[in-house]
């Protein structure tokens, strides 16, 4: 069957979606070699760093077949030598003819370079083809590339009235189990998964990706749980139980506090398995949030995930460090005593923060709304 260049690319972002939770900290790419008339010859995405990245794989796929073919890729051909060789001398050594991106390299130190190797060695280079599609599926990545920052994901649920959990800080569970297995997807898919001490203490969660729980096939989900994200427990004065659920298991764990923070508190703490790091302070004394992000970004986490109380989420929305707000909102009614979503100091209209949403759908019995902010304070 032959395609046309735009579906060719568009199946080659099919195919880095299926690296969605498993390429960090790489971006997630694929890749299809096709022939002058659109039919393919070989395909591929990659899998995990370190293994081969999309263009070497489709090019085994391809075989002897990829020579004097067009190869169609969602990122530009790395011109670098990581963990795996070039790219962009894998695709000369195989003898294509053109090259198709979907995008530059973000990276600013090394984007063009792998499209300009390509054009020295006399391969055609043409696009960038569906780009916003291909940015789309590594914004994280994108942003960490670009600013120095992962991309940050705020994760709530509530009431249809707005409230998370009763005034006794009871909350399991607002939401249903197609919703929870919603999160575990959203957990797998990030580099790290950020909470406060007042959550740790309350409800002691895991804040791990569970297998079992996301609604995946066993082979998919287990491959997403592989690699459990960085748990990341912000507490200025170490108050985190050194019996928590969250400090157990396999998935590392990082506390992060200030210079104030008691010594032997931080031992115990360590003695328990968690790595401890100090952070400067906020005006208030309080971890400061941004310091926080930076630190994550030079860890190589693309997209971190914000799964806390009111306060700390408010917290990194009121300062303007949320990219995405994932909302799911449950067909329930908890009452004006309940707690609300986020613990925000806005006392006027004209202060309020603006938000648009992007999708809403339902999860189960519940919705999910998607919204994205640009709030800078």
């Amino acid at each position: 069957m032959a395609f046309t260049p735009r579906e060719l690319m568009a199946r080659a972002i099919q195919l880095a979606e299926r690296g969605r939770y498993t390429t960090m900290p790489n971006p997630r790419v694929g890749c299809v070699i096709a022939d002058a008339d659109g039919k393919i010859v070989g395909e591929g995405w990659h899998k995990r760093a370190g293994l081969g990245h999309a263009e070497v794989e489709a090019l085994q796929d391809a075989g002897q077949a990829a020579k004097g073919q067009i190869a169609y890729v969602t990122l530009e051909p790395c011109s670098h030598t990581g963990k795996t060789g070039p790219c962009a001398d894998a695709l000369i050594a195989a003898g294509v003819v053109k090259v198709v991106y979907g995008m530059e390299d973000p990276n600013p130190a090394v984007g063009g370079k792998g499209l300009q190797k390509l054009r020295d060695a006399g391969i055609e280079v043409e696009g960038p083809l569906l780009e916003e599609s291909c940015r789309s599926l590594n914004p994280g990545f994108i942003k960490r590339m670009t600013l120095g920052l992962p991309l940050v994901r705020t994760k709530s649920a509530m009431s249809i009235d707005g409230r998370t959990a009763m005034a006794s800080g009871e909350s399991k569970w607002v939401t249903g189990p197609a919703a929870r297995a919603d999160v575990q997807a959203l957990r797998a898919r990030s580099c790290a998964i950020v909470t406060g001490v007042d959550s740790v203490r309350h409800d002691n969660p895991n804040m791990n990706v569970r297998p079992d729980e996301m609604a995946l096939s066993e082979a998919e989900a287990a491959a997403a749980a592989e690699k459990q994200p960085l748990r990341v427990i912000v507490d200025s004065k170490l108050r985190t139980p050194a019996k928590a659920f969250i400090l157990q298991g396999e998935a590392p764990t990082l506390v992060v506090t200030t210079a104030a923070a008691d010594d032997e508190r931080r031992a115990r703490l360590e003695k328990a398995g968690a790595e401890v790091q100090v952070l400067p302070a906020d005006k208030d004394g309080r971890v400061h949030l941004g310091e926080l992000l930076k630190e994550l970004a030079r860890r190589e986490c693309n997209e971190v995930l914000v799964e806390s109380g009111a306060t700390l989420t408010g917290a990194f929305m009121y300062q303007g460090h949320v990219d995405e707000l994932i909302v799911y909102m449950a067909p329930k009614i908890l009452g004006s005593s309940a707690r609300p979503l986020f613990e925000l100091p806005i006392e006027r209209m004209g202060s309020m923060l603006p938000i648009t949403i992007t999708d809403m759908r339902a999860v189960g019995h519940d919705w999910r709304i998607t919204a994205t902010t640009d709030i800078e304070r």
